[in-house]
């Protein structure tokens, strides 16, 4: 009888831990969702979505130049007229390796690249050995380029050089002039699309 009870006293204070224990925990287990939530909203409130125009690590205007025309070509490349036109300034003018009068303003520079874009699939434009300066407000940057795409249902390469002049408008670089030209081939084979132009990009 008194095993029993020394036991049940033993046991007494070890029952009161394990309940101290169990309360402690189910009140972490529902502080912690409150205390995650109140965290990501935190984290949300002071992180902002990274763009080229507030980057979270502050970059040289060369680079955000470079990137710039990166985000340009590939938009170019796939069709994305809306982040075209993010890079082009309304403005803008644009003189194409064709022998033809400068393109002035956006909206007939657009009419252009649509139509030849239609006629395009599988495009692919490389660019190599840019060149960027700033001065200022103002900056040009030039670089070669190699195009391949199927024009009309034919495989079509062609190679060519591009000067770009921008503004820093808004604290955004934008293209104001585009002058694009075609390499002629020295060795036109099978896959060289006869009089094909690709648009100024």
């Amino acid at each position: 009888m008194k095993t029993l009870f020394t036991t049940r006293e033993t046991m007494r204070p070890l029952r009161l831990a394990l309940s101290m224990a169990l309360a402690a925990m189910l009140a972490l287990a529902c502080a912690s969702p409150a205390a995650a939530q109140k965290d990501k909203k935190k984290k949300s409130d002071t992180q902002k979505p990274a763009d080229s125009t507030n980057p979270l690590v502050p970059m040289s205007d060369e680079n955000q130049i470079d990137y710039m025309i990166s985000e340009m070509l590939g938009a170019w490349q796939v069709g994305d007229v809306e982040k075209l036109h993010k890079d082009y300034a309304d403005d803008v003018t644009v003189v194409n390796g064709a022998y033809a009068p400068p393109i002035v303003g956006w909206t007939n520079y657009l009419a252009i690249y649509q139509q030849q874009r239609t006629r395009m699939q599988r495009v692919r434009m490389d660019r190599s050995n840019t060149v960027i300066k700033v001065a200022g407000n103002v900056a040009w940057a030039c670089y070669q380029w190699d195009f391949e795409a199927t024009v009309d249902g034919a495989p079509t390469t062609t190679q060519g050089q591009t000067t770009l002049v921008m503004e820093k408008r808004n604290n955004h670089w934008i293209i104001v002039h585009n002058h694009t030209s075609m390499v002629p081939p020295t060795n036109p084979g099978p896959t060289t699309g006869a009089g094909t132009q690709p648009p100024a990009h």
